[in-house]
């Protein structure tokens, strides 16, 4: 998916390396969240496993990487260099997430390289403070997420919510081009509605739906809420 096809509120559903996610798991949650996006019109990102990159991206239109590794292509045996995700067919990285956390330096290359690569750099920060120091090197997308909110159910939206609103008005101030969404412990469509009305643009979720009993009735009833959101 190019840039210009994004619509926002996006949701992006991480993949993580949770077992219910990978290999013939990863295929059936992204033919689902196909069909949720036929149905709704919401733009929805997925973000499986390296190895199941190019088995989801046959026929899933809107594909991210987890991480990329800030190299150019070489001797780096067990790295995967942005190049090796862009000829996979990835339309965007996530990068600097919690769980793979990268230097200033490493992110600023990262998201160059996706800038030279026409791919959705997606950044996430720790808190408003690291958004914004971190919104310098102009990313597409900045997703606040507090660590410790992360995989717990406790969302952002409830528990934080000031870091969502201080996200916006520190980023949106220095650059209103950057989208601003959130991430962390989001686990119902409360949870996803708060977030909007707080000037989150789109949302980053994982285990509450991955882990769920329910996944895709779980990822449809998030669309519907982003999708209402528009309308």
């Amino acid at each position: 998916m190019f840039k210009s096809e994004i619509r926002y509120p996006i949701f992006i559903l991480n993949f993580k390396c949770y077992e219910e996610a990978i290999g013939e798991n990863a295929i059936k949650l992204a033919k689902e969240a196909k069909k949720i996006v036929e149905e709704t019109n919401v733009t929805i990102a997925i973000a499986p496993t390296a190895v199941d990159i190019l088995n989801v991206k046959n026929f899933f239109n809107f594909v991210i990487a987890q991480h990329a590794d800030p190299i150019d292509p070489g001797s780096y045996t067990g790295h995967i260099p942005v190049e090796a995700f862009k000829k996979a067919g990835v339309s965007g990285i996530l990068i600097n997430h919690s769980e793979k956390r990268l230097q200033d330096n490493q992110i600023e290359y990262l998201i160059k390289k996706c800038k030279r690569f026409d791919l959705t750099s997606i950044i996430c920060g720790k808190d408003p403070e690291e958004c914004y120091k971190l919104s310098k090197y102009n990313p597409d997308i900045i997703a606040i997420e507090p660590p410790e909110l992360i995989g717990t159910g406790n969302s952002v939206s409830r528990y934080k919510p000031e870091s969502i609103s201080k996200t916006v008005e520190l980023v949106k101030n220095f650059n209103k081009n950057i989208h601003v969404i959130c991430g962390a412990g989001i686990s119902d469509e409360e949870d996803v509605k708060i977030a909007l009305e707080l000037g989150a643009e789109g949302i980053l979720v994982s285990s509450s739906i991955i882990k769920s009993k329910e996944p895709y009735e779980k990822i449809r009833k998030f669309a519907m809420i982003i999708k209402e959101w528009k309308s």
